[in-house]
């Protein structure tokens, strides 16, 4: 959580609630919001878009900004009415996005009118290749197969798999590998995709959030990680060793937004409409790019963007990757639970 501004005055302040992931801002956009605006910022974080969604599914959460994934997310939030319409009036910064990202999006939010795009990305693998190849020297680092088919999970299980505990995630992965479509509702493909799990899960180490797959990879507890682009450019960051590489599967990416949206019940909507009008900003999403590296929407941030970032194509992915990679759409509720009721099966290992 973010420190609170002291002084006598801090009763009569407006208070912003803001509900953001684990490790996604720049502590000092946060800083320069409060001092800008007088407005107190209260800072949480989640790590899975499944305590997001219990969070607001419960109702009253008290959060004026939430930063949910554009699918399933967003996509069932704007659905329920859980979301409150953006006045774009109040948000001028708004019309600094890309356009071709925010159609991208429409397909979870037609018009565009509950959300901004926070940063995006892709799913992919996280690896330390000179361990892999130590002890499977002909495994293939370009693709899922190299996770997901039995033999070579068993050959690198010694230096350790990790899965981010997020099925909301892992299965459209799942599928588009096994050459189905990722948004499938199909029954039979939801049991191939289960048994596909099932069939690596005595070689997978761990299943945990992504925040926490960042850390261990860094510290060399995993040759293998499947999760999301910026957790492993983070991880490179902060490893002492370095040796840590990304690869988008070549087999298909799931490319994913994050989205800057209102609670339909926010307790302060006008003051959550100027922060995301100021994280718009091309100087201030440029400062979460630099720090997080995730790529935002907005094209006028790149040049505030470090060039070692800009042009890092595991941070923003080069028109090949961009064109194998797919976005999904929300499952109905019946596919939800199956996969819901997979993912369990999975984690348990039975």
């Amino acid at each position: 959580m973010a420190p609170l501004l002291a002084g006598s005055t801090v009763a009569q302040q407006p208070v912003l609630n803001v509900y953001n992931w684990t490790d996604y801002i720049d502590p000092k956009a946060i800083e320069d919001f409060q001092r800008e605006t007088g407005i107190r910022l209260r800072y949480d974080v989640f790590d899975s878009l499944e305590t997001l969604e219990g969070k607001l599914s419960a109702g009253r959460s008290g959060y004026d900004v939430v930063v949910p994934t554009s699918e399933p997310s967003f996509a069932r939030l704007v659905r329920a009415g859980a979301l409150r319409p953006l006045d774009r009036s109040a948000i001028p910064n708004f019309a600094g996005q890309d356009p071709a990202l925010l159609q991208q999006v429409a397909t979870s939010d037609p018009g565009n009118r509950h959300g901004a795009i926070y940063l995006w990305g892709t799913v992919g693998l996280g690896l330390r290749a000179d361990r892999i190849r130590a002890l499977a020297p002909d495994a293939p680092l370009d693709s899922l197969d190299l996770i997901l088919k039995p033999e070579n999970a068993a050959r690198i299980a010694r230096c350790g798999i990790a899965i981010m505990d997020s099925g909301i995630d892992v299965i459209p992965s799942v599928l588009r590998w096994l050459g189905k479509d990722p948004n499938s509702a199909d029954a039979a493909d939801a049991r191939a995709a289960e048994q596909a799990l099932l069939a690596i899960r005595p070689h997978v180490r761990a299943i945990i959030s992504s925040a926490a797959i960042t850390d261990a990879l860094a510290q060399g507890e995993y040759c293998a990680v499947l999760t999301y682009s910026g957790d492993v450019v983070q991880a490179q960051t902060r490893a002492p060793d370095g040796g840590i590489t990304y690869a988008p599967p070549k087999d298909g990416a799931q490319l994913w937004f994050d989205m800057l949206a209102i609670p339909a019940d926010a307790p302060n909507p006008e003051a959550a409409q100027k922060f995301i009008d100021y994280m718009l900003r091309p100087e201030v999403i440029a400062g979460v790019t630099n720090q997080v590296h995730y790529p935002n929407a907005v094209p006028a941030s790149r040049p505030h963007i470090r060039p070692d970032v800009a042009a890092d194509p595991n941070v923003y992915p080069t028109p090949d990757m961009i064109a194998r990679s797919f976005t999904v759409s929300a499952p109905g509720s019946q596919a939800e639970r199956a996969r819901a009721r997979s993912w369990s099966r999975f984690k348990a290992g039975r």
